[in-house]
């Protein structure tokens, strides 16, 4: 894959590694200013507006913010693809880099807006053997620091989340369960048991009003879990029957790629097995069982039923397991199924239009696990990405 290039690039290929500290910092997410309440297409039972894939090109961005709307490209002006850096570490050398997130604050091994990286694979790349998180700055030349490296609990991470003071939430898909460990990569607990049942997708959600919690998905069942951040790690099964492959490591699609919009209390659902974007809105209000989802996750039932919306549904999505939400709301989805030479990334508004797609990997297919986006506006705008070709992480940037 042939990537641009930068001049600093070669100025910051010099960059070490990362320098623990125990200074607190704040949150540096800046919420989605989007400037018309979410508008997702189709009704409550998904059969209606624009939810089923037939929906429009989107247009380009002419204003500084990027049209705080929704209805123009962000992915457009992101003009260059950069390598951040390898997320093989030295010591275990673990391979197919899965879950990403960017640290919200300077803790423990993270500095605030390095990247957090998890393996799925071991050394012999054998699939879902993987037990390590990795952090990298998020500079052009880092190299990763080892924070985690667990073969009890941590086997087979598919995705993980970063509270405010960085610590982290991991699903781990083969060990069945979700466990917790400090900023410093010690283990804080095990979430293990019902109603964890093959953990696959993970999000952190800090509400404008209420208490931060984690969202957590089941490749084996289709279920959301809200998991509490709390000293009593509570949980709670909101939702129920997302559509599942019941794949093994490798070939696993199910509710994944979770993203929390707090200008709307939103809950993104990307769903590879039948190719759809759902919202649950208001979702900090679910309560257990509030979600019923059936008719192959395009029909929503139960007292969430009403403020559940397809927002896509069908091609381009092809696969997709990972998501990025954007500063104006906008959501970038990875495809994982796409033909050779193709990894596409398939930006669309909150409104449901498809707004730009972008290859970024043309060699073999399956490239993209994990995405996390950071900035505020058109300008400063960045989107992380792991490539699991290359085992490497990089970023798209204007």
């Amino acid at each position: 894959m042939s990537l641009k290039t930068h001049a600093k690039l070669l100025t910051l290929a010099g960059i070490v590694g990362l320098v623990a500290t125990a200074c607190a910092g704040n949150n540096d997410s800046t919420p989605p200013t989007a400037s018309v309440p979410m508008a997702a297409q189709g009704n409550h039972q998904g059969q209606g507006g624009n939810g089923q894939g037939q929906n429009g090109q989107g247009g380009d961005c002419n204003d500084d913010q990027g049209g705080g709307n929704g209805h123009c490209s962000i992915l457009k002006r992101l003009k260059d693809q950069v390598v951040i850096g390898s997320t093989i570490d030295g010591t275990y050398g673990q391979l197919n880099p899965y879950g990403l997130d960017v640290a919200k604050s300077t803790n423990g091994a993270f500095t605030k807006g390095d990247l957090a990286v998890c393996n799925f694979n071991n050394n012999q790349n054998i699939q879902g053997t993987g037990y390590t998180i990795v952090a990298l700055h998020p500079q052009p030349g880092s190299t990763p620091t080892l924070v985690v490296a667990d073969p009890t609990d941590l086997v087979g991470c598919a995705a993980l989340a970063l509270t405010s003071n960085d610590t982290i939430y991991a699903a781990a898909f083969s060990s069945n369960d979700n466990p917790v460990y400090s900023a410093s990569g010690t283990l804080v607990t095990n979430l293990s048991g019902s109603p964890f049942n093959d953990p696959f997708g993970e999000t952190y959600a800090q509400p404008k009003w209420g208490s931060p919690v984690v969202y957590e998905s089941n490749a084996a069942d289709g279920n959301i879990i809200r998991i509490s951040t709390g000293s009593s790690y509570s949980s709670e099964v909101i939702a129920t029957g997302f559509p599942v492959n019941g794949g093994a490591p490798g070939s696993i699609l199910g509710p994944s790629g979770l993203q929390y919009d707090p200008d709307h209390d939103a809950l993104f659902v990307v769903d590879g097995d039948n190719n759809t974007v759902t919202v649950i809105e208001n979702v900090s209000q679910a309560h257990s069982g509030c979600l019923i989802v059936s008719n192959r996750g395009k029909k929503f039932d139960g007292g969430c039923g009403p403020r559940t919306k397809l927002l896509y549904s069908g091609a381009p999505l092809n696969g997709p397991i990972s998501s990025a939400l954007l500063f104006n709301g906008n959501l970038v989805v990875g495809n994982t199924l796409d033909p050779n030479g193709e990894n596409l990334m398939i930006e669309i508004s909150p409104e449901g239009k498809v707004l730009d797609k972008r290859n970024v990997d043309t060699g073999a297919a399956g490239a993209l696990f994990g995405m996390v986006a950071t900035g505020t506006n058109a300008h400063n705008t960045k989107l992380f990405f792991n490539d699991d070709n290359d085992n490497d992480l990089q970023v798209l940037e204007p």
